[in-house]
Order: structure tokens, then C-alpha cells, then sequence
């Protein structure tokens, strides 16, 4: 019994084994079901978006989800040309392309060709397109935009007559300025007939002449703050020849009017605190202004008077009086300098004086008198030095110690 039973387990495992498949022959043939499936070649799938990841291949990696499943999605950068916003998590999406078998894992996604944003994503798109074209015609620009002014005396808001904004707006303002006059246009800002309503408002305010505008509103959905997206009320903020602050829900949301206006506040209270000069802090920079204009005054007084006294004694020191007594005592200075340079040289001069003296003494014919000599000289003066200088019957003069003798030669000859 246990043979026969033996026999037909081989045989039944036999059969079997005829059966058995390779894991890549398997998933082609799962990739060629999913081909030949027509309506998988061409779907469109709702979701949100989850694990959104920007390859740096250009490729984008997603994950679409709903309540009951999740799929795995990709876009392959050339693809992404018809792609006009930027995927972020959580964002509802309508994503169309085809679903197909990836063999190596065995694993199908959903390649995606074209990816919409749905809904609240759909305002989003066209939020994009009219920002792109306003920007486009300069509405944007910086140059076109106009500076508040720091002290004003009325404020125009145009929001809705009820709610937290204009409370807000009302009482910080209050607390501020007490004096400026603020002026409320009561609009709709919600629904079909909220943007002619604020368009409405800017010109009345205009008409009036306020010196700052505010427009906005409480917080809410994107839907909820559809009217500042409109470009009637962006083309009136634009025009408005009054400054406009913008004033939009919270601080994270962001509409057509914030980037039209002249400065954008990211809450109503912030608003008011841009357009109205807190008169608390201006009193308190006054009086910091007037200490410092005193100390200043205070300081430059006490270089003018140190520089009076410098100047007063730089005038005692240069008046006539002390330059005389300066000039005298620099001339008594220089008389005793020449005194003294004078006898230093008349006592040289003695000493030399008495050096040619005795060297005169050497030298003077009137000491060979003295010893017997004489000096004989011509009619003419001439020393007569020579037999050949005189001659017979010539009178000459002989000098001796103690007078001169007048001879007449009668004889002369040579030695």
C-alpha cells in the first residue's frame, strides 16, 4: 500500500514540475497583461501627493495616495515640459500617463505624462498663470512702487465693516496715534461680488484723498481669499495714485494684491503698525534728540571756550608788549655776543700785532742804525743800494742813528 501511494505522489509532483516558471518570466509576463490592458495605456489618476522627491536626473519620484490605497508614481524629465508648478506633499493632483510592470523588481507604477493640480489646485494654477502675466507687464516692478509716508493724518482701509481684521486695524492704530483719522469703506471681501466691491472702495478713498490705503482681509482658504487674486482689483491697486498696503489673511498667504501693492503686510495688525508712526516712540526719539543736541551743544561750547583761552594766550604771546621784551632780551643777547666777540678780536689782533712787531723789529733798517749802519737814498728817495746808481756831483742823503746828512758825490768806485 505504501508503494502504491509513494509512486503517485512522484507522479503528481512530476506533473507539477512542468509548471514551474522563472521570476523574470513571470514578471514579463505580468509587464505584457498590464500592455495589452488598453485602459491602463491611457489613465487618469486622483490623489495626493506623498514622498515627492526631485531626482538630479530631472526625474521626479511621488507617491499618489487616497484613504484606501497608495500607487507609486514617476515623471520622467521629458515629461516634465508641460509641468507649470512645483510638486510639494499634500497636494491634491490628477496625474494621467500610463501604468506599466517595472521586471527587475517585479513592481508597477504609475508613469506619469502629465500631472494637474486638482480643486483648490486648480485656483492655484490660474493664481500662477495671472501672476506670470501681471509680472510680465511690469505690475511687480520696484520702480512702480511708492513709499509710505512716516507721519500721516488719515488712514483709508477697505476691508469688511465686521470681523477681527478692522478691530485690529482700529486698535492698533488707535493705540499708536490717537489723531489720525481713520476711515472705513465697508467691504465685500468674499464671494462673486467681493472684488467690484473693493475695487469700489479704492476709489472712493481715492476721492476723499486718505494719505495711506490698507486693503485686506481676515485669513481663510485660497477660495476664501480669491477676490485679492483678481485682476480688477490688482489693475485698481496698481492705479491708485495713494500709497496701498496689503493686508491678506495671515502671514503665509500670499495674493495677486500683495505683490501689486505698494508694501505688503503679512497681517492686518501689521498693517497698521507699517502705516501708523507710533507718536510713543517718536516722543521718546525727541527727548533722545534733545539730550543729545545738548550734550552736543554742551561739548562744542566747551571747545570753542578751550579754544578761546588757547587763542588768549597765543595773543599774550605774540602781543607787542612781550615781543619788545622778546626783542630786547634777544638784543642784549646778541650786544653781549658782539662785546665779547669784539674783544676776543682786538685781544687777537694785539697778540698778532705784537708778533709783526718783534718780526718788524728783526727787520727795521732804524736798529741797524742803532748798531753803526747808515742808509744812503737818492734825491728822488731811491735806496741807493749801488755804485751805479748815482754819480759824481749828484746829492744824496745819508741816514745815521740820530738825524740825515746832505752829500754831494765828487768821487765814486768800484768795489
Amino acid at each position: 500500500m505504501e508503494y502504491w501511494r509513494s509512486l503517485q505522489i512522484k507522479q503528481e509532483w512530476g506533473l507539477h514540475m512542468q509548471n514551474v516558471y522563472t521570476v523574470a518570466q513571470v514578471n514579463s509576463y505580468i509587464k505584457n497583461m498590464f500592455t495589452q490592458d488598453y485602459m491602463l495605456q491611457s489613465i487618469f489618476v486622483k490623489g495626493e501627493v506623498s514622498n515627492c522627491k526631485y531626482h538630479s536626473s530631472g526625474h521626479i519620484y511621488f507617491t499618489l495616495k487616497d484613504a484606501k490605497g497608495t500607487i507609486a508614481c514617476v515623471m520622467f524629465s521629458s515629461c516634465r515640459s508641460g509641468l507649470n508648478f512645483k510638486m510639494a506633499e499634500g497636494q491634491q493632483v490628477i496625474v494621467g500617463g500610463t501604468i506599466d510592470v517595472y521586471e527587475r523588481d517585479g513592481k508597477y507604477q504609475l508613469y506619469a505624462r502629465e500631472i494637474r493640480l486638482d480643486g483648490a489646485g486648480a485656483l492655484y494654477e490660474r493664481y500662477e498663470r495671472l501672476k506670470q502675466e501681471l509680472e510680465e507687464r511690469g505690475m511687480f516692478a520696484a520702480q512702480y512702487k511708492q513709499p509710505i509716508p512716516r507721519y500721516i493724518k488719515t488712514l483709508g482701509v477697505v476691508t469688511a465693516s465686521t470681523g477681527a481684521a478692522v478691530r485690529d486695524i482700529i486698535n492698533i492704530a488707535g493705540r499708536r496715534n490717537p489723531y489720525v483719522q481713520i476711515i472705513l469703506y465697508p467691504a465685500i471681501v468674499q464671494g462673486e461680488a467681493a472684488a467690484p466691491s473693493i475695487v469700489n472702495g479704492i476709489h472712493a478713498l481715492e476721492r476723499i484723498g486718505v494719505d495711506v490705503m490698507i486693503v485686506g482681509r481676515g485669513g481663510g482658504s485660497i477660495e476664501d481669499l480669491w477676490a485679492f487674486n483678481e485682476e480688477i482689483v490688482a489693475q485698481a491697486i496698481f492705479d491708485c495714485p495713494i500709497p496701498v498696503i496689503s493686508a491678506v489673511g495671515h502671514e503665509t498667504d500670499t495674493t495677486i494684491a500683495d505683490f501689486v501693492a505698494d508694501l505688503r503686510a503679512p497681517t492686518p495688525s501689521a498693517a497698521a503698525e507699517l502705516a501708523v508712526y507710533d507718536l510713543g516712540q517718536l516722543q521718546d526719539r525727541l527727548s533722545e534728540y534733545a539730550y543729545t543736541m545738548q550734550h552736543m551743544c554742551r561739548r562744542v561750547i566747551g571747545q570753542f571756550r578751550q579754544r578761546t583761552q588757547q587763542y588768549g594766550a597765543n595773543m599774550r604771546y605774540l602781543s607787542p608788549v612781550n615781543t619788545i621784551r622778546m626783542k630786547r632780551t634777544q638784543m642784549l643777547s646778541l650786544e653781549e655776543h658782539l662785546q665779547s666777540a669784539m674783544e676776543r678780536r682786538l685781544r687777537d689782533n694785539r697778540h698778532r700785532l705784537a708778533i709783526y712787531v718783534e718780526q718788524l723789529k728783526g727787520l727795521s733798517p732804524l736798529d741797524k742804525l742803532n748798531q753803526g749802519y747808515a742808509y744812503a737814498a737818492d734825491d728822488s728817495g731811491r735806496t741807493l743800494s749801488s755804485v751805479r746808481q748815482i754819480e759824481p756831483g749828484d746829492y744824496m742823503t745819508v741816514y745815521v742813528k740820530d738825524g740825515r746828512i746832505r752829500a754831494q758825490v765828487t768821487e765814486k768806485s768800484m768795489g
